[in-house]
């Protein structure tokens, strides 16, 4: 079984290309709505979270993203903080899921830092959703109702996608401008052909 990494900055259209691939037949991995649910249900992510945070961290026992987002999006070292918490938990989760579709060609694991966070260890091949700067903005301040500061201040705290691109195995245009169906569905075909040739 290939192990695809799906990665791409806040706002670049993962979500729109996992559910291609979720129409295709593939089994998706979606780290951040896993690590939204193992943080109000696992009990030591709880207890670690707040002791790094304060009470303030889980509001009636559930967790308080957006006083977590308005710490760690202005300090890289929370940042840091928060994902040396949250991503080994992830991460066993993650190899749980696998070991649940150990016959598949491939699965898919849609996450917006897979190469910040050290994942390309437990990936097999990694590719980028790739979308202009302003598009994302637009996006992001649209679907989040943010204002513009706000969504740059997250954009700043990914890497750069220059930088993704040169570590990722595929590219994904989401610039309105190439069809994203026919990209996943030549992606989904060349993951095959790589399964049946191991």
């Amino acid at each position: 079984m290939i192990k695809l990494g799906l990665t791409g900055g806040i706002g670049s259209g993962k979500s729109t290309v996992c559910q291609i691939f979720s129409h295709l037949g593939v089994h998706v991995y979606n780290a951040d709505e896993r690590s939204k649910w193992l943080v109000n249900h696992h009990p030591s992510l709880r207890r670690d979270i707040i002791e790094a945070f304060g009470e303030a961290s889980f509001e009636d026992e559930v967790y308080n993203r957006a006083y977590i987002s308005s710490i760690v999006f202005k300090d890289q070292e929370k940042l840091q903080k928060l994902n040396a918490i949250i991503h080994p938990i992830v991460l066993k989760d993650w190899d749980e899921f696998c070991s649940g579709y150990q016959f598949s060609p491939y699965v898919v694991k849609e996450s917006a830092i897979i190469l910040e966070a050290g994942g390309r260890k437990t990936i097999d091949k990694i590719a980028l959703v790739f979308s202009p700067l302003e598009l994302r903005i637009k996006r992001v301040m649209e679907r989040d109702m943010l204002s513009r500061e706000a969504v740059e201040t997250r954009i700043k705290s990914q890497m750069p996608e220059e930088e993704k691109m040169k570590l990722s195995d595929y590219i994904i245009y989401n610039d309105e401008t190439h069809s994203l169906i026919e990209q996943v569905q030549n992606l989904h075909q060349t993951l095959f052909a790589i399964h049946q040739a191991l």
